[in-house]
């Protein structure tokens, strides 16, 4: 059975607070929180913390507080992040108000204080692919991310090159009230349809898609 239920959180203007402001783990957190919108406060001193952030915080990207966590800083948050895991007692301290406030916590690498984890995440166009171990293996997590996003190695993320136009089109047919399956969909998304995408033809490749969809629309409708 799965451990934890897979979701992608909507983090935009919400409070989300990271710990630890170290150019590698917690300079990546806050950066991939700002680019999702959230109104991020960083707790981190400033001999332990990266350039970058720093003028991310003169520039009014992120809040900065200079200082570890302290009792109390969680009210009104909403995600926690815990990037700077040296303290043991930091971390069970941060783990407990968490629980008390029931606010959602990731303590890096420190799962049992978890109540959700970060997956390593593939991103290309509008399509994301997260990959978890449950906590097990973050490096194995990691080693898959590499393997997915070597498009040598991997090609299935050719199909998200052309999200933006099946959204273009999935308006279109919801405009016209087709009715049109999930189903329908699958089966009209086909390798030939790539191919001319790719081949530089995306009109030809959603002319493919439309007259498709539009077929069994038809059926759906004598059916």
């Amino acid at each position: 059975m799965p451990r934890y239920y897979g979701v992608f959180v909507d983090v935009k203007d919400r409070r989300c607070l990271v710990f630890g402001g170290d150019p590698h783990e917690g300079e990546r957190k806050v950066k991939y929180l700002v680019e999702c919108g959230a109104d991020v406060t960083l707790y981190s001193p400033e001999d332990g913390t990266s350039d970058n952030l720093a003028k991310m915080a003169a520039s009014g990207q992120i809040d900065w507080v200079r200082r570890k966590y302290e009792p109390g800083d969680l009210a009104g948050a909403w995600v926690v992040i815990v990037a700077d895991t040296s303290d043991s007692a930091t971390n069970e301290a941060i783990s407990h108000e968490a629980a008390e406030r029931n606010i959602l916590l990731n303590v890096m690498d420190v799962t049992p204080l978890c109540t959700f984890i970060a997956p390593a995440l593939i991103q290309r166009q509008d399509v994301t692919v997260a990959v978890s171990t449950a906590g097990t293996s973050p490096a194995l997590a990691r080693r898959l991310r590499e393997r997915i996003s070597d498009h040598e190695y991997c090609r299935c993320l050719q199909w998200a090159d052309m999200g933006p136009m099946l959204a273009d089109v999935r308006k279109d047919v919801r405009s016209r009230e087709l009715p049109i399956t999930p189903d329908d969909w699958a089966e009209s998304i086909t390798d030939r349809m790539l191919s001319a995408f790719r081949d530089g033809n995306p009109d030809a490749a959603r002319d493919m898609l439309v007259d498709a969809l539009e077929e069994r629309a038809a059926l759906n409708r004598q059916a």
